[in-house]
């Protein structure tokens, strides 16, 4: 890929204060995130898009009692601006639920940004304690998707 091309392309990004751009070049493909280049090589599988699902709003009181609760989980955090998926196709089961045990490499969603559809890893072990993004809404960078009891 042309230098010069992923220099305008951060350009671009800070002077309209994007998180994320994917740039493809036949098998090549960069993706840049605040700052940071991941190259991958390879194509990627593009699921099929669930339905949106209208988001829940949660009140004052619940948010501050369900903190407690949540001490000593670890947060799985959206790595992007997107739409959570919790199934790889919406005939397909999730990637994950409550109670299911997971390690560093799991799959437990896809987020889509720009008709892209990443996958996100657990990067922890442990077993899924809560699960907290809703299937097909939107996600915000660093949203917390699920809390995972730690093993």
């Amino acid at each position: 890929m042309d230098p010069q091309l992923i220099e305008r392309i951060v350009l671009l990004m800070r002077d309209n204060d994007l998180n994320m751009v994917e740039v493809r070049d036949g098998q090549q493909r960069i993706v840049l995130r605040r700052g940071a280049v991941e190259y991958v090589a390879g194509p990627s599988s593009t699921p099929a898009m669930p339905a949106a699902v209208p988001a829940r709003a949660s009140s004052p009181e619940s948010s501050s009692a369900g903190a407690a609760d949540d001490a000593g989980l670890v947060p799985i955090k959206s790595p992007m601006v997107g739409t959570f998926y919790s199934k790889p196709s919406p005939d397909a089961k999730p990637f994950v639920s409550v109670g299911s045990v997971i390690d560093d490499e799991t799959d437990v969603c896809i987020i889509e940004a720009m008709k892209t559809f990443n996958t996100v890893k657990a990067e922890c072990r442990g077993m899924i304690a809560k699960v907290l993004a809703i299937d097909g809404a939107p996600v915000d960078f660093n949203k917390v998707l699920f809390l995972v009891k730690p093993s």
